[in-house]
Parts: C-alpha cells; structure tokens; sequence
C-alpha cells in the first residue's frame, strides 16, 4: 500500500524568471518615448527587450501593463535624477534653477530627441484608460508640488519675493519644463544659462 504524500512536502516552484524586471522596464522605457503607448507594438518591444512574445505576455498579459510598469520606472528614475542634482541646493530658488537646468539638459542631444514619456502619454491622454491616465495626473500633480514646495520654501529662506503667486508661478514653470522637452524633440535649447537666468525674473 502506497504512504499518502506527506504533508510538509512542499509543491514543486514555478520556474523562475530568467531576466531582471529592472532592466527589461528600462529598455522598455525608450520604445514608449519613441513611439507612445499606441504606436509601439509587442514586436518594437520584444525587439528591445530581448524577450520572445510569450515571456513578455507571460510577464506583463499584454502592451498596456508592460506600459504601465514602464511609466512608473520612468517617473521613479526620473525623480531619483532630480532628488541628487537638488541635494546640494540650499535655497527654494536654487532649487527650481537646478530643476530648470535638469530639464534643460534633458531636451538636448540624444536624450532630447528620444522625448519624454510623460509628455508622450499627455498628448495621448484621451486615449488612455482611467488607471492610466491617473498614474499620469498622479506624475504631473507630483512633479507641481515639488515645484510649489522650492517656490515656497523660497519665499521662507528669502530667495524669492514673498508676495509671489505661488500658484500659478508653479502651472508656468510646469508648462515651461513640459514646453522645453517638447521642443527638444527637434530642437536643442539655445543658451541655458540665459534661459534660466530669464525664467528666474519671474520670482524677483
């Protein structure tokens, strides 16, 4: 007679990935800027990943997540970007200087015409369902706050006038950021330190 099966015998594990998520999300990343959410395909993607279509469907079940996943390593990356070029800034107007040059330096070269992933889902933002566009408009509303919390913190430690309107001084500068990579796509920005130098007027 056969011994039933013990009980602390373990079930056999799935077979584990073979690949870092981290790496294929950030070779991901540059197909969405590139094409957007519409015009890349499974093949664009599998092209970039290294990935055959199965592993990628068996990972992410289909194109909107393997976006989805990717639009969250963008902004994370980006934001750890911004998060050590602004630990050295000591006042609320140094800050937004160096979030300007940052950006700056992102709409140039390479870097500039591959474009930006939140600009590329903003400008198909109707076409996206609503957890997509919320995780866009969570991005957008986060990267203003940063902006209004420099202005603001500007305004305590003395390096921008206190009667400015921090509101809409923040939906400008927002604009502004979105507006630079929106040409660097075809266009390197001329002069940065003049830019910056013009933009920062507005807090005096």
């Amino acid at each position: 007679m056969s011994n039933p099966a013990s009980p602390n015998r373990s079930r056999p594990m799935g077979r584990p990935r073979s690949f870092d998520m981290e790496a294929v999300l950030a070779r991901a990343v540059p197909v969405f800027r590139e094409h957007g959410y519409d015009g890349a395909s499974i093949d664009h993607l599998r092209e970039a990943t290294g990935l055959t279509s199965g592993s990628l469907y068996k990972a992410f079940k289909d194109k909107r997540h393997v976006f989805s996943a990717a639009f969250s390593h963008y902004v994370k990356d980006r934001r750890q970007q911004l998060a050590q070029r602004l630990g050295g800034a000591l006042t609320g107007r140094e800050r937004i200087a160096e979030t300007l040059r940052f950006y700056l330096e992102s709409a140039s070269g390479t870097e500039g015409r591959q474009g930006c992933l939140v600009l590329a889902s903003l400008i198909e933002a109707t076409t996206l369902d609503d957890p997509l566009r919320d995780a866009l408009r969570e991005a957008l509303d986060g990267n203003r706050t940063a902006i209004l919390t420099s202005l603001r913190d500007g305004q305590r430690d003395g390096s921008i006038r206190g009667d400015l309107a921090v509101e809409p001084c923040a939906d400008l500068l927002l604009s502004l950021l979105q507006g630079l990579r929106a040409v660097g796509k075809l266009h390197d920005p001329a002069d940065h330190a003049a830019l910056v130098a013009t933009a920062l007027k507005m807090l005096d």
